[in-house]
Order: C-alpha cells, then sequence, then structure tokens
C-alpha cells in the first residue's frame, strides 16, 4: 500500500495495542460472518457479540470459530455479563465463558447499577485466569457523570485488572461520550485522554462523524469500538486519510495548499 502512495500513516500489525478496532455483532449469519472476516480480518482486532444475542442466535459457537481462526479475538456482550448477574448467577457465568473458550471478557454496568467496590471486585475475580476489559459509563441518558467521575472510573478499573476501558456511547452513539445529537462531549472526553493513557482506553464510535473526530484529534491510531461489519472497509479508510473526511489529515503542508 505505501509502495503505491505515499504519506499513509503507519498502522501496527497484529496483535497490536493501539490502532485497535472493535466490532459489534448483533446477530450475524454464519455465512455474514465468513464473507466479513474475508475481508475484515486484517483490520479487525476484536469482535463483540453484541448484548445478549449469543443466548439466542443459531450457531453463535460456529462464529466464535471463525472470529479466531481468521486472527480475531470474540467475547460476549457486557449486558450479558449484567443479565448474569441481576440473576447472581457469577458462578455460572464463568462455566459459560469458560465453555466456549472466550477468554476475552467485559465488565459493565451500563443497564444493571452494580455497586463500583463489587465491579472492581468482578474484574479483579475474571482477570485471575481471563482478560478482561471493562466498560465505563451507563446506557441510560438520565444517568451523567461528571468528567472527574469518568476519569477515576477508568483509573479505578485499569488498576482493578481491566487492560482496557471502553468509554460507553451505545450502539446508537447518542449518549455517554456524546450528546443526544451524537455530538461530541469535549469536557468528557478531554478530561479522559488528559487523565488516562490513550491507548487503554477504546472509543465507542459506532457514526462516521465520531471516528473521523478521533482520527483527526488523536491520529490514524486512536482505538475505536462499536463498529459495524459493514464499516470496517471504510473506517480503514478514514485512519489513513483514504477518504474525504481525513484526506488532507496526513498529508505535508505542501500538498494541502
Amino acid at each position: 500500500m505505501k509502495k503505491v502512495l505515499p504519506f499513509l500513516p503507519k498502522r501496527p500489525g497484529k496483535p497490536r495495542n493501539s490502532g485497535l478496532t472493535m466490532v459489534m455483532d448483533k446477530g450475524l449469519s454464519i455465512r455474514e460472518a465468513e464473507d466479513f472476516m474475508s475481508v475484515g480480518s486484517k483490520y479487525t482486532d476484536f469482535v463483540k457479540l453484541g448484548f445478549g444475542t449469543s443466548l439466542i442466535t443459531p450457531g453463535f459457537s460456529k462464529k466464535i470459530s471463525i472470529y479466531k481462526k481468521a486472527g480475531v479475538i470474540p467475547y460476549f456482550g457486557g449486558t450479558l455479563f449484567e443479565a448474569f448477574i441481576i440473576r447472581n448467577m457469577f458462578r455460572e457465568f464463568v462455566k459459560f465463558i469458560d465453555k466456549y473458550k472466550v477468554d476475552l471478557v467485559e465488565v459493565s454496568d451500563g443497564s444493571y447499577d452494580i455497586e463500583p467496590e463489587k465491579k472492581l471486585e468482578y474484574i479483579h475475580k475474571l482477570a485471575r485466569h481471563h482478560t478482561v476489559i471493562s466498560e465505563v459509563g451507563s446506557k441510560k441518558k438520565e444517568v451523567i457523570y461528571t468528567p472527574d467521575q469518568w476519569v477515576a472510573m477508568m483509573k479505578s478499573e485499569l488498576d482493578a485488572g481491566s487492560v482496557k476501558v471502553i468509554a460507553e456511547a451505545r450502539e446508537s452513539g447518542t449518549t455517554g461520550i456524546y450528546n443526544e445529537d451524537g455530538s461530541i462531549n469535549n469536557n468528557i472526553i478531554s478530561a479522559i485522554s488528559e487523565h488516562v493513557k490513550l491507548e487503554n482506553v477504546i472509543w465507542e464510535a459506532p457514526m462516521k462523524s465520531q471516528q473521523a473526530w478521533f482520527i483527526k484529534h488523536f491520529g490514524a491510531n486512536v482505538n475505536l469500538g462499536n463498529i459495524a461489519p459493514s464499516e470496517i472497509i471504510p473506517l480503514e479508510s478514514l485512519r489513513l486519510g483514504l477518504r474525504g473526511d481525513t484526506f488532507f489529515q496526513f498529508l505535508p503542508d505542501d500538498l494541502k495548499k
């Protein structure tokens, strides 16, 4: 690619610690998962089997194998974790993820309010034998955290054993780190970026405008999540300046005139 065009930003190869892309699978069929991997495996690091869809999607265990074989890490959405926890079934949750040999685990409290200390305890317990990422922020529009609270929660969850923290936005991109119209909440994102290492944060960014904003502000190798399977190639184009929204982002000044 670089031999064809100069001035493209460098993208690290997999496995990588930054420039991560997390795609949300909200119920793809086996054939759709295969098709997705045929073009997207190189650019996809994680596939989240969204919310609780794994319990009702036919052949989801086959999809886990498809993603793993393609070099992509699958995991269950945090809402499924919460569905087990609200029923007081933590041990059963661990048995479930172990049954399907899913090592990456998401711990969240976006739908069900879990006491902060209890959430940290779950992260710590799971991190002993699994790789944990945790989601910060609520899916409920009426639950609003201050920028300082966002930072404190992220830091405490990383300290408890999470390898990455996900900044909540839902699959709609209209809550959490965004305003109701999908625009950026600058106060929250600025506070997080100033006090938490960028490589440790995965920003949920389902909208193209959101993806472009993060790439323009934090570079091609910002971690982004909640990407639709059909958007994996368009997103990689954004990262490389091969799309109108970021076309001039990585070019030298003399070419921008």
